[in-house]
């Protein structure tokens, strides 16, 4: 945790838990943050305390606050209750819902849920910077070899190719909207009705396309998810629309393969961040390798289909 921050220290100096008798249980989930479950009387809060992994942190704690409160304003995450500015931790309404996991997030069931969750983000207001899920992960390399961290085999060598889907992306203009960036699936919570985004920590401005595509990314779903999610949110799944969605997974794949392996070598968690590496890695690696990945290329650079 944060500077050595727990709950009790929270509780001690937070304004809403003042005078309260409140008792505390730990949420789930999370690679780095932690999260609790506060009640106090007839009310329950969540109370997120931040990790100590500054080497992958994209945004300043205040960027992420302001991201976190406009997120709210606009309808897809909870309200932000109270700020502790010291140590970055968050006081949020509880929202009552299933987290859910990469086996209850492919649900096609969940598909315009999900759907109008992104859509209430991203007609929000402008976040203050812009999210490049490239740009992010030679940052990343370069903690790597900081710290004489090891990556994937191969994965250094296909950095080009890498570079070649970030360019097609930019060869068309796109406005870019208030994203997410990190849909994890313990990062949504469905009360049955709609779905609520929680955790703005990789939060910026960004291309629809990849928050539409980046939970069957990091839940490893098929073909049929990003097809449905793409024609719930655009009316239609659109082949330039499905090729920038497929160049988008591919950055974002050689991005958290990065990142687990630097959690692999830090963390003290017990999770299976080896796992997680190859779970991101190897989709990467075979759209980089195949002539698919060409195929793409073409479509989202010409900005129509071919053969």
């Amino acid at each position: 945790m944060a500077d050595g921050t727990t709950i009790d220290s929270v509780i001690e100096r937070a304004r809403t838990f003042r005078h309260r008798d409140v008792t505390v249980s730990a949420l789930s989930g999370g690679h780095i943050n932690s999260a609790f479950l506060v009640q106090a009387g007839e009310n329950r809060y969540v109370v997120r305390i931040p990790g100590p992994s500054d080497e992958l942190r994209v945004l300043s704690r205040a960027d992420e606050r302001r991201n976190t409160v406009a997120a709210a304003m606009s309808g897809a995450s909870p309200r932000v209750l109270e700020y502790l500015d010291d140590d970055g931790v968050m006081i949020l309404d509880f929202v009552h819902g299933e987290t859910l996991t990469d086996d209850t997030i492919g649900d096609p069931d969940r598909i315009p849920r999900i759907a109008a969750a992104l859509k209430r983000l991203h007609g929000g207001s402008r976040f203050r910077t812009d999210f490049d899920m490239l740009k992010i992960a030679d940052g990343w390399l370069r903690v790597c070899d900081e710290r004489a961290i090891a990556t994937p085999e191969g994965l250094r060598d296909r950095m080009d190719r890498v570079r070649l889907a970030a360019r097609a992306l930019k060869a068309r203009s796109v406005d870019l909207v208030p994203s997410h960036n990190d849909l994890s699936a313990d990062n949504l919570i469905d009360d049955g009705h709609r779905v609520w985004l929680i955790d703005l920590e990789f939060s910026g401005n960004n291309d629809p396309c990849y928050d539409l595509v980046d939970a069957a990314t990091q839940a490893g779903l098929d073909a049929d998810w990003p097809a449905r999610m793409c024609e719930a949110y655009f009316g239609a799944a659109d082949p330039v629309l499905m090729a920038r969605m497929s160049l988008h997974a591919t950055i974002a794949g050689v991005g958290w393969a990065i990142w687990a392996s630097i959690l692999h070598r830090t963390s003290s968690r017990e999770i299976d961040f080896a796992r997680i590496v190859a779970a991101f890695w190897e989709p990467a690696r075979t759209m980089l390798e195949s002539d698919r990945f060409d195929r793409m290329l073409r479509i989202v650079s010409d900005g129509r289909a071919t053969d």
